[in-house]
């Protein structure tokens, strides 16, 4: 058995839970979010805990237990808190700006990098220091990685300066440039 399939899933209070046939369904203050459960797990509702079991305890279902678990809880906990990540833009003259449902990007290239927003995800632009931070925010956290990883996909950070669009706890570990290397 899958260590973390067999922790039950807490519902915190304001979130709304339905299972539907294989559907689950769940709403809160952050959203509301649906997916299909696999067909060799089974999800079980009481008093504001969610159980995932397998239907049939043989060695294949097992390879989903956890899956299904974790999947179900991120949803739960995207419709009550809501994830978020973060990216800093560091270069010289590298800006960020909300226009209407794009985000633009000034990233060194000879034009803007326009980025339509996803539906269901929120994008703010603030400053950490002299760099500026784009703060992508939502309540599915796999749209919220995945919208954070196609923006630092436009200009990934270099390893001789660190410039580019990084995570904002990512480390860039710099190479030593070829004239600091001779004496």
């Amino acid at each position: 058995m899958s260590r973390i399939g067999k922790k039950e899933i807490k519902v915190p209070t304001g979130v709304d839970v339905k299972l539907d046939g294989s559907t689950i369904s769940v709403k809160g203050p952050k959203g509301a979010l649906s997916r299909q459960i696999h067909p060799s797990m089974k999800v079980e509702m009481g008093d504001s805990l969610i159980r995932v079991s397998p239907v049939d305890p043989a060695k294949p279902a097992f390879n989903f237990h956890g899956l299904t678990r974790s999947l179900v809880n991120n949803m739960v906990e995207g419709v009550a808190n809501g994830f978020s990540k973060r990216l800093l833009l560091r270069g010289v003259g590298y800006r960020a700006a909300v226009a209407g449902k794009d985000l633009q990007l000034t990233l060194g290239y000879s034009h803007p990098v326009v980025y339509p927003i996803p539906q269901g995800i929120e994008i703010k632009v603030d400053k950490l220091g002299k760099d500026p931070m784009v703060v992508v925010s939502g309540a599915d956290k796999e749209l919220v990685g995945q919208t954070a990883a196609n923006i630092r996909a436009f200009r990934k950070p270099e390893p001789y300066h660190g410039k580019g669009v990084r995570y904002a706890d990512e480390v860039i570990v710099t190479k030593v440039g070829k004239s600091a290397g001779k004496k």
